[in-house]
């Protein structure tokens, strides 16, 4: 193809930025009721999160990668016009990370899959037309924008529910919390093991069989759940602190929990969301790399997801603080036995719709296991007028990122 190693280079720089645009924003969703918990400092959350983003992206990121590269465009139509093709990709890759650079700046948490979808959206109908959109696939990822929160908003209600009546309504809760909250953490550790086992690993070259990937995540589970039980048995309680704070020793325990909790959100965020940025620059490499020719299906090389993963770190380490604080702190008032809810629930939404193919929205998880959580304890807990922000904010990012590509695309279509 003329012009190939331009486009390549162009491909790589623009997908790094979108995942840089990821890591400033999204991130927020993965570490924010850790921060908001007063569980771990920015610092620590940043540290964490940058290891296992880096680890779910590499791992696990490549069942989406398809979805977002070939799911949302007739890509037997459009591959007979690979150049337009190209060019929209790199359009929409942009656009989603302009929007991401200037929502970040604001503090927004704005949802980076609604970003790239309507990017690809937007340049798909104004370059070849509304009948290429796979209006059905189309349906499906957007139908996955209102079952993840509806699924993760129960998930929190019903085990916060479980968080109260084994424990904090108890006669001695903290000795409750002591006998049960070591099952919660092989919980986190076998949902988190067994969607990497099923899923992320044979993009390394390790295939197991469904017997073999429960069996090891419920060892992982249970090691977890050993040392989260050591490390508890340690913790010294003053009786003192419940006149200042009820239940602060019983979240003290919970504290242990929400940093396995973290890591799992972490890790279930990084597979999901580097489909955004490597997608695009997946559908560019199989272009250029075929003479212009290119079909459903296309090789996605283990770079470009290394390429995803490192933009994500990069931008969370540069400006991922500006969003963690704003969701940490201004949602809800945490506590680690309701952000572990949050966290686990969304943790366990996002990374089995990353299983199934689905690029949800982590930011939709999130919102609704918190939603979720204050419906366990009533809705005056919520601050309604940030969820309606966050909301309103779903709605305006799909048009954003559309007219953005559309804009970028006509420039890049003069230039080149």
């Amino acid at each position: 193809m003329e012009d190939g190693t331009i486009y390549l280079v162009l491909a790589a720089a623009f997908g790094l930025f979108m995942a840089w645009g990821i890591g400033a924003n999204d991130v927020a969703n993965a570490m924010a009721t850790s921060v908001g918990a007063k569980v771990l400092t920015i610092r620590r959350a940043v540290m964490i999160a940058a290891v296992f983003e880096f680890a779910g992206a590499v791992l696990a990121g490549g069942e989406v990668t398809a979805t977002i590269r070939s799911g949302i465009l007739d890509m037997e139509t459009v591959g007979h016009d690979a150049r337009r093709l190209v060019l929209g990709m790199l359009a929409s890759l942009l656009a989603a990370g302009v929007w991401l650079l200037i929502a970040s700046r604001r503090g927004w948490p704005v949802s980076t899959t609604h970003s790239i979808v309507g990017a690809i959206v937007g340049f798909g109908i104004a370059a070849f037309g509304w009948s290429t959109v796979q209006w059905s696939g189309l349906l499906r990822i957007a139908s996955s924008w209102i079952v993840s929160p509806l699924l993760a908003g129960v998930a929190a209600y019903l085990l916060f529910r479980t968080v109260q009546w084994l424990i904090l309504d108890r006669c001695n809760p903290l000795e409750s919390a002591k006998r049960y909250v070591p099952y919660y953490i092989f919980l986190a550790g076998f949902i988190m093991s067994l969607m990497t086992m099923l899923k992320g690993l044979k993009h390394v070259g390790l295939a197991l069989t469904t017997a073999q990937a429960y069996l090891l995540a419920a060892l992982i589970g249970t090691v977890l759940m050993l040392i989260g039980r050591s490390i508890i048995a340690r913790l010294r309680f003053d009786p003192t602190v419940e006149r200042e704070a009820h239940y602060a020793n019983v979240e003290r325990v919970f504290a242990v929990l929400m940093v396995v909790t973290a890591c799992s959100m972490a890790f279930a965020h990084g597979s999901n969301d580097v489909a955004n940025a490597v997608g695009p620059v997946a559908a560019v490499i199989a272009a250029v790399g075929s003479g212009g020719e290119i079909g459903q299906q296309a090789p996605i090389p283990s770079w470009v997801l290394l390429l995803g993963a490192v933009g994500i770190v990069v931008g969370l380490l540069t400006l991922g603080q500006r969003v963690i604080a704003t969701v940490g702190q201004e949602i809800t008032q945490l506590t680690p036995s309701r952000g572990f809810a949050c966290e686990l629930s969304a943790a366990g939404t996002v990374v089995f719709a990353s299983a199934m193919g689905l690029p949800i929205s982590t930011t939709h998880a999130l919102v609704g296991a918190v939603l979720g959580v204050g419906m366990a304890r009533g809705m005056a807990a919520l601050n309604l007028a940030v969820v309606r922000t966050i909301f309103l904010s779903w709605i305006v990012t799909l048009p954003i990122g559309g007219l953005l590509a559309i804009l970028f695309f006509w420039i890049m279509n003069a230039i080149f």
